[in-house]
């Protein structure tokens, strides 16, 4: 099999209402990827997720230097092509970000031609280690920019699908308010639900150490992103002191700084996410490292759920996987939660493929 033509694509897929976290305001989610031919009929698709900014970047590297360098090979290289991208001009000028993004995209796709090839969805291609259904959380109904009442229906809305475990955001200029809302929550859902909380980068050191401290009486099963990401001394001096465990990954970029996250103790939740991190090929060298080490993998889904639906399924020691369905209505086969669990895909390949109705309407570029 050989590659004949690698084209990439921008769409902007409706948040409705939009939302806010403690770092940014989204009104649309991007899907930004590549569509991939080969001379056997095979197409493939893959993308990265965005806030709908910065998508031309990653399609411009896509095209004028991944596309090129793919025509003629042999989708089943995909680790060879991997390395050969990875460490190909654009290695020069960014080894994290927009050209890790890029290539998160082109290796998806690649993932998705060999698992429609060997006629199989991509978890059983994988070897598949949960066949029948993967527990969901829940994150959106806890976005900051809900009042409290409107934070407290909507989370014991999700209770009422057959949730249980679900995530709401803090990170409010005043932590007084966080740990009000966090309070007003636990009251409302209970003590069996499992609740997270994600700070998304918003504290420094002392608030992360005195806040933490003062929101472990609620029983929370992780702290998420709760420092920047760069800062590792930082995050494993909070695993160290809080009882509360600490999970992260969703800007953690490569294999690299998950290992020094990994061994220095710093992190007890990897969240490491496919289209952050080269794709898949990738994703399973940090999901192997953090299985060496005796630690849960719990996927954040810049995806919304796609593609990380299948490596779950494959990954003994990823235990659970996050549900936020924005895009969920744009796919052939689009996630499906019930009762609180994922159903997984049937159909051949990573269940990336969109609807064409959906892939013109949205589409930027």
């Amino acid at each position: 099999m050989k590659i004949t033509k690698a084209e990439s694509f921008i769409l902007h897929v409706p948040i409705t209402p939009p939302i806010t976290d403690a770092i940014n305001m989204a009104t649309h989610w991007g899907v930004t990827g590549v569509h991939i031919e080969t001379d056997e009929g095979i197409v493939g698709y893959g993308y990265t997720g965005t806030t709908a900014k910065g998508d031309e970047m990653i399609a411009e590297t896509i095209d004028r230097y991944y596309a090129p360098a793919l025509i003629g090979k042999d989708p089943f290289n995909v680790k060879q092509i991997w390395d050969e991208l990875r460490f190909g001009p654009m290695h020069w000028i960014g080894r994290s970000g927009i050209t890790h993004m890029a290539l998160a995209a082109v290796d998806i796709a690649l993932w998705d031609i060999m698992s429609k090839a060997a006629g199989k969805p991509l978890w059983q291609y994988l070897g598949g280690h949960k066949p029948d259904k993967i527990k969901a959380y829940n994150t959106n109904g806890g976005w900051l920019n809900w009042s409290k009442d409107q934070l407290i229906k909507d989370i014991t809305g999700i209770l009422e699908q057959g949730f249980t475990a679900v995530k709401m955001k803090v990170g409010k200029p005043d932590p007084r308010e966080d740990f009000d809302r966090v309070q007003a929550v636990r009251r409302a859902i209970g003590d069996e639900v499992g609740l997270m909380i994600d700070v998304n980068q918003q504290w420094n050191i002392t608030t992360a150490m005195t806040w933490g401290k003062k929101l472990e009486q609620f029983d929370l099963i992780w702290l998420e992103e709760p420092l920047n990401p760069d800062d590792i001394s930082g995050h494993r001096k909070l695993a160290d002191e809080l009882s509360v465990p600490i999970a992260l990954g969703e800007h953690v970029y490569n294999k690299y700084a998950f290992r020094d996250y990994i061994t220095q103790g710093a992190v007890e939740y990897v969240q490491v996410d496919v289209t952050r991190v080269a794709g898949i090929t990738e994703w399973l060298q940090v999901a192997g490292l953090a299985a060496a080490h005796d630690l849960p993998v719990c996927p954040h889904v810049g995806d919304m759920g796609q593609i990380h639906q299948h490596l779950v399924a494959a990954t003994p020691n990823a235990i659970m996987l996050e549900y936020i369905p924005w895009i969920r209505h744009i796919f052939e086969e689009p996630i499906n939660v019930v009762n609180g669990y994922y159903t997984l895909p049937q159909q051949p390949g990573a269940s990336t493929a969109i609807i064409p109705r959906y892939f013109n309407e949205y589409r930027v570029r």
